[in-house]
């Protein structure tokens, strides 16, 4: 039962384990797929709000200039000469300067084929205004706002860019000068969580801002995983996505803004899921340990329900031993009654349970058919003593009584044992299979089986035990008469199995064992008491009494001879009685019986303490003594 136990212990936790885990895989990866996602849309989202940032930055600059062109257009309209242009230029760069952005270095253009810049710069001789950058932008621009390739100032290590537009006359061009320390400032700050770093690229891979200023002004790529970076931003046009940067596991996002630039945020996995796989530790932590605790509850509900389950099975054992025990008791006072066929009942149930097992009945019928059989002869409770006793042939009235014991015993049992096989087997094993039995002169396998099985082995230890009018028959008598009966008195199947079991016992074991002499030695320092032990005792059959008057003299006969009882005086000169008994029991374990004449209490609780069997007073009364006798070799077999 143990072990069915543990068992279903371990398949209880592997099941509990099983299903936690498949649900704990199924809900952390919905969860850690989900958050990720999250986390990605959350980054793609700062991306398009620092982009706007940088795209509204820019359009200011060109609105500036839109604002600038459109002056200057007006004027040239209405025919201002040169130097009123420039005196508005110049003023309009001072403004622009202090009022709207100290980032708005200059405004300067090429008017009416002449250059005139408002911060009062003057061009070198070779300078040729139509072959500059600002000038080409504006013209393949035709009349609309556009950013000039960026390019780095040496001298202040600033990242300057042009604004230009080209006027209404189709030559004129204006400009604004940027510069992007501003765009430097919020590239700086770019984060998510305070983790990463921002960076502003163009499309000739130009760094036009960058978060490590050693960076700034440098062209991309330099390597192989600037190579990838730029081909997932430019070709591919990703809005996020992961790959290897400086050997560690990145996610990028990315924008595009004035379809010239692209602002990069580059975010190192392990910070941007730290705190997510932190939750998704903590969660799987809890459910170890939830998990954990489930195991404890178990293993204390297994070990709860297993220490239930052994008091019950040892409670259930008890009581199965309790009712053997009673109907043993009963059983043998059963027998008692006939002092020639002691050990009867017990007989007839290992006979039967020999023949049940040969016949393939499962445990609990075997178990049914022995206590069937220890209880067959109940009945035999309302039959007088002298009558089962009597050595000489029955009258009529004398085997009616006989007779009645079935009757007797079913109505003892049917109200007594929950099966009721066993009544059957007390009520019907004399009937006869030819149906010449009784009680109800049942024929064939109207008979209950139950019964059949018992009258087969009742039978064969009525042949094989002394009775008060005979011996025990030999066994080849025993045989002949069993194979008679097939079929009239015994179901033949039945009575085949027990002719197998007699060809098989071939030193005749299957038999009242009580044939033999029995010997009891009586331990006395006077040789009158145990003439008198011997002269009761000489009423029951099979017994030899052997005198011992001292310890050297009993050690010595139960060295040499079998001995099935032990009569103990407990004074003796050379030795106490109790001493004795502890002597004989260091190597003996035949049954020893106390006679004294103490009757004190202390006496009587020793003799219980010391665990022996049984104790006679002096003066010693025949009819107890023969009873007691009796009894215990009886019951010890």
């Amino acid at each position: 039962m143990k072990n069915t136990v543990i068992k279903q212990f371990l398949l209880t936790i592997a099941i509990i384990f099983c299903l936690l885990f498949f649900m704990v895989v199924y809900i952390f990866s919905s969860f850690y797929t989900s958050s990720v996602k999250d986390i990605e849309e959350l980054g793609v989202s700062n991306m398009k709000s620092e982009a706007a940032m940088i795209e509204n930055y820019l359009n200011k600059s060109m609105d500036v200039l839109w604002v600038t062109a459109d002056t200057v257009n007006f004027m040239m309209m209405n025919g201002a000469s040169s130097e009123e242009i420039l005196n508005y230029l110049t003023t309009e760069a001072e403004h622009e300067t202090k009022e709207v952005d100290e980032n708005f270095t200059g405004v300067y253009g090429y008017i009416n084929g002449e250059y005139l810049d408002g911060i009062g710069w003057v061009p070198p001789k070779d300078f040729v205004p139509t072959e500059r950058e600002w000038y080409i932008a504006a013209k393949e621009a035709n009349g609309k706002a556009t950013i000039v390739q960026p390019y780095l100032d040496a001298q202040t290590n600033t990242i300057m860019f042009s604004v230009s537009q080209l006027l209404s006359d189709g030559v004129s061009v204006v400009s604004l000068d940027v510069a992007l320390n501003e765009v430097q400032i919020i590239t700086e700050n770019m984060k998510m969580n305070n983790m990463g770093y921002g960076f502003i690229i163009d499309n000739s891979g130009l760094i036009i801002a960058h978060h490590d200023q050693l960076e700034k002004g440098k062209i991309y790529p330099v390597n192989k995983e600037q190579e990838e970076l730029l081909h997932q931003i430019y070709n591919e046009k990703k809005e996020n996505f992961e790959m290897k940067i400086n050997g560690e596991n990145c996610t990028v996002f990315a924008n595009q803004v004035m379809d010239e630039w692209y602002v990069i945020m580059v975010v190192s996995n392990t910070k941007l899921f730290h705190e997510l796989r932190s939750q998704m530790m903590v969660g799987i932590t809890i459910t170890g340990v939830v998990f954990l605790i489930i195991v404890v509850f178990c293993a204390i509900s297994a070990r709860n329900i297993n220490i239930y389950q052994r008091k019950e099975q040892e409670s259930k054992e008890k009581l199965n031993q309790m009712n053997t025990n009673i109907i043993r008791a009963l059983a043998y006072t059963i027998d008692a009654k006939d002092r020639y066929t002691s050990g009867h009942s017990q007989r007839v149930a290992d006979y039967s349970l020999a023949i049940a097992k040969r016949m393939g009945k499962s445990e609990e019928e075997q178990k049914i058919i022995y206590n069937a059989a220890l209880l067959h002869d109940v009945g035999k409770i309302r039959v007088p003593e002298e009558v089962i006793n009597k050595p000489g042939k029955l009258t009529d009235e004398e085997f009616d009584q006989i007779r009645i014991h079935p009757v007797s015993g079913y109505h003892i049992l049917k109200d007594i044992h929950d099966d009721a096989r066993v009544a059957y087997g007390a009520k019907y094993h004399h009937e006869r299979y030819d149906g010449k039995g009784y009680p109800n002169g049942l024929e064939g396998e109207n008979i209950p089986e139950i019964a059949r099985i018992i009258g087969v082995a009742d039978a064969y230890d009525a042949m094989a035990s002394n009775r008060s009018y005979r011996s025990a028959l030999p066994q080849g008598v025993v045989r002949s008469e069993i194979e008679k009966g097939k079929g009239k008195q015994f179901d033949a199947s039945i009575a085949d199995i027990m002719l197998q079991m007699i060809d098989e016992d071939t030193d005749y074991s299957m038999c009242q064992s009580e044939r033999s002499v029995k010997n009891i030695l009586v331990i006395d320092d006077e040789m009158m008491n145990i003439k008198m032990a011997e002269h009761i005792l000489k009423e029951l059959p099979n017994l030899r009494v052997i005198g011992a008057k001292n310890k050297e003299e009993a050690l010595n006969i139960l060295e040499e001879q079998q001995i099935s009882l032990i009569l103990l005086d407990l004074k003796m000169p050379d030795i106490d009685g109790f001493a004795l008994y502890q002597i004989i029991r260091q190597k003996y374990s035949m049954p020893v019986v106390l006679v004294t004449a103490d009757k004190e209490s202390d006496t009587i609780q020793r003799i219980s303490e010391l665990g022996i069997d049984d104790y006679l007073t002096k003066p010693l009364h025949p009819f107890v003594v023969r009873e007691t006798v009796h009894d215990i070799i009886n019951a010890w077999g």
